[in-house]
């Protein structure tokens, strides 16, 4: 008898969890997996923030923090984006929760209703959709191709808006696509959002520092922008962080209180001696972050040129992130000695079970004729898994 609730059985799993599973468990039976389906830094933790842990331990941070965190901690996060984003917030208007997925769902889940909507661009990081439903409302999906690089224009934008509509999830630079909006796209997308004052601006910024075209920007930085948008960040990706569970939010003191209430009831502070880990990462040198930038972007050449030499896949080439997402759909229909391909998911199984590479198939993320690769692996790693991803497609008539 199934016995959950509703809620719960409106949710779909999480795609790229599934799949990373999927690849795990035949590496186990002992095949030579190649995994591109992680979308986690495969560098170490700096030292200095490891040491800044060690501290902490040993000064017993063992307690309860406050519910948004450790005031030390808030304010450092003040003081970046002071100096990186050129944004003025308080403590107060700063909450800290278990990485950045906790934050982005804590603000869908104090901000929305049922039935209110929210216009989440497509692609899309699986888990937006589900958060939306999660709190009983109604994701408004807009689709971007890779002919316009996976963003949205402010004409679509415009034609989303209802009186119903309550926010806009915008995530740049982007997971799954990597595409990054510029300072004027943002701009662009933010004349629009001012004849609808009602929409609040959800920016997760978790990629931030992984960017190629030379600076970040927020639309928390456009003129009248700031009073309406929760900033959404951490330090999972930029300082290889991502099982130390620490995400922000810094927006309208109004709404973190709701999140301080709502997080107060369900979880309360993150993890104390990960919060002096993050609050060391902040205040401590950022050569490391740079240096895996660099890396990244290193890994995004390499990708991109040999991507585009494998027959049928159309690539265009991601400014931000570390992921690659290749159209696909040219091998739909085709077929293998008893395997078909119907769809991204066939192809990615295809792949992972054939090539021993493991993608993700794009439907979860809204582009159902993209699948998602994750670069975030050596270089070797790369080369080798284009070799073997060209070789099992080429099988395919």
């Amino acid at each position: 008898m199934n016995q959950l609730s509703d809620r719960l059985n409106s949710l779909s799993p999480s795609a790229t969890l599934a799949m990373s599973q999927k690849s795990a468990e035949l590496k186990a039976q002992g095949v030579d997996v190649i995994n591109l389906s992680v979308g986690e830094p495969d560098f170490n933790t700096p030292e200095h923030i490891k040491e800044a842990a060690k501290k902490a331990i040993d000064e017993n941070y063992s307690r309860y923090s406050p519910v948004p965190g450790y005031p030390a901690l808030r304010n450092a996060i003040v003081a970046k984006l002071k100096n990186e984003n050129g944004l003025d917030y308080t403590a107060a208007q700063i909450s800290c929760a278990n990485g950045a997925k906790q934050s982005v769902c804590n603000t869908i889940l104090a901000l929305v209703n049922p039935g209110d909507e929210v216009i989440v661009p497509a692609p899309y990081w699986v888990s937006y959709p589900e958060m939306v439903k999660l709190a009983e409302g109604v994701p408004v999906i807009v689709s971007a191709g890779i002919e316009q690089d996976f963003k949205m224009t402010p004409a679509q934008l415009e034609a989303a808006i209802t009186p119903k509509t309550k926010a806009l999830i915008l995530c740049s630079p982007s997971n799954p696509t990597g595409s990054v909006y510029s300072g004027e796209e943002l701009a662009a997308l933010a004349a629009v959002l001012q004849k609808h004052p009602q929409v609040i601006v959800i920016a997760d910024e978790i990629y931030e520092h992984i960017n190629y075209i030379g600076r970040h920007h927020s639309i928390a930085q456009v003129p009248g922008m700031k009073e309406r948008t929760v900033i959404v960040n951490g330090v999972s990706k930029a300082y290889a962080m991502t099982g130390w569970r620490i995400g922000f939010i810094a927006g309208p003191e109004w709404i973190v209180k709701g999140v301080n209430k709502l997080q107060g009831q369900y979880t309360s502070g993150p993890c104390s001696v990960s919060q002096k880990a993050a609050e060391a990462a902040y205040t401590g040198t950022q050569a490391p972050v740079e240096e895996m930038r660099q890396a990244f972007q290193r890994r995004r050449d390499l990708i991109v040129r040999l991507a585009k030499e494998v027959p049928g896949l159309e690539v265009n080439v991601p400014e931000g992130a570390f992921y690659l997402f290749p159209k696909c759909s040219s091998y739909f229909g085709k077929s293998a000695g008893d395997r078909s391909i119907h769809n991204a998911e066939d192809l990615a199984m295809y792949l992972l079970e054939v090539g021993h590479v493991a993608c993700v198939g794009g439907t979860s993320f809204g582009a159902p004729d993209c699948i998602r690769m994750s670069y975030a692996t050596s270089d070797e790693n790369i080369v080798e898994a284009i070799r073997r991803i060209k070789e099992a497609l080429a099988a395919l008539k």
